[in-house]
């Protein structure tokens, strides 16, 4: 039995596997959209009320607030964050 990924750590397994790439959009977008619905539950928002605030429809926030859908526009990012009384920060690290 191969034991090639002893010492490694698992971002290393997942760049092997072609996965990692798909593992961090799965992560960001998972704490994107509990970071909305715990600023949502602060402000006492609900989903109705949210998605017009975004001008948006409750489906559309949904799919915003889905942490498995990492399809996410920058529009519905800034739409949402100035929904909330928010600003978002994107940048690219090491």
């Amino acid at each position: 039995m191969s034991k090639k990924h002893i010492g490694s750590n698992f971002d290393d397994f997942l760049a092997e596997e072609a996965l990692l790439d798909e593992a961090t959009a799965t992560a960001v977008k998972r704490v994107i959209a509990w970071q909305i619905e715990q600023e949502m539950k602060a402000q006492k928002l609900t989903k109705t009320a949210m998605a017009a605030k975004m001008r948006t429809s409750r489906a559309a926030l949904n799919r915003l607030l889905d942490a498995s859908d990492t399809s996410l526009t920058l529009t519905t990012l800034a739409s949402a964050a100035a929904a909330l009384g928010k600003h978002f920060k994107i940048e690219l690290a090491a």
